[in-house]
């Protein structure tokens, strides 16, 4: 198990409180996630790799290699600039690497928060997911790129047979399966006391969103991840369990506007 808490760099100065921590589970040989946690540049991702043990662990860690090295920003537009950049490069290093592999399958999903003064985006592709607490709810903003999830907009399935159907795991999209990642985007306004929490499906197979919404409110950043991760663990943690968990905490009143490019698609904020 590795854990994160809040950064030492800049204390006093970042208006962020963070906590990290990810867990190979009870049942899976090898950590097949990666996470990515740089508060002092507004940006939080969790990637879970799929293709087996080696090249599932390395298609994560791919994906977080580039995240981790987008670096300061000058604005909102130009942090999601990078990120896109990261995340081609990542898919292109990962399509270079099936084919090396005579075509073994491997990809990531992503899920990334980037926060830029008062405004946050969130960037995802498959099933890791991203909540935001707020004013005493919880609210997934993130949309699963599953099999499942396409039968239940369409009336096919209920949610609750979603839950327990066998393909619920099956993603539609990922990093690296194709030759451009389709990324979709929400962004709104951040506010004081806001939480905001990315998992890998390892949390969301075993616990509640009112027992996420119950915890992250009653502990801090790194208790919380702690504790999720242990209630995972004591109901039998079937996958590799990855949570980050970020609290906003200082008011400012500068204003910015998240710039979505072609590759993405803006979803409409609640």
């Amino acid at each position: 198990m590795s854990d994160l808490g809040q950064n030492d760099l800049g204390r006093t100065a970042l208006p962020f409180e963070t906590g990290a921590v990810s867990h190979v589970g009870r049942v899976r040989s090898a950590n097949e996630d990666n996470l990515v946690v740089r508060p002092e540049f507004g940006i939080w991702a969790v990637a879970d790799g799929m293709g087996g043990h080696e090249n599932g662990a390395l298609a994560s860690a791919t994906v977080a290699a580039a995240i981790e090295n987008i670096g300061p920003t000058g604005s909102a537009p130009d942090l999601l600039a990078r990120l896109e950049a990261a995340v081609l490069q990542a898919n292109a290093e990962i399509r270079r690497r099936i084919a090396e592999g005579n075509g073994a399958p491997m990809g990531s999903t992503l899920a990334v928060l980037l926060v830029h003064d008062r405004h946050f985006a969130c960037v995802w592709c498959g099933d890791s997911r991203i909540y935001l607490v707020r004013a005493g709810q919880i609210l997934q903003l993130s949309r699963d790129h599953t099999e499942v999830q396409d039968l239940v907009e369409r009336g096919v399935l209920t949610p609750a047979e979603a839950k327990v159907s066998p393909r619920r795991h099956v993603i539609t999209r990922a990093i690296g399966v194709h030759e451009q990642p389709e990324l979709d985007l929400d962004s709104g306004e951040i506010e004081d006391g806001d939480v905001f929490l990315l998992c890998s499906d390892g949390l969301t197979e075993h616990v509640a969103e009112d027992e996420i919404l119950a915890t992250v409110e009653e502990r801090g950043a790194q208790q919380a991840c702690n504790a999720l991760l242990q209630l995972t663990l004591q109901r039998g943690a079937r996958d590799n369990v990855t949570v980050i968990v970020m609290r906003y905490t200082r008011r400012e009143n500068r204003t910015t506007r998240w710039m979505p490019n072609m590759r993405m698609q803006e979803t409409d904020t609640p």
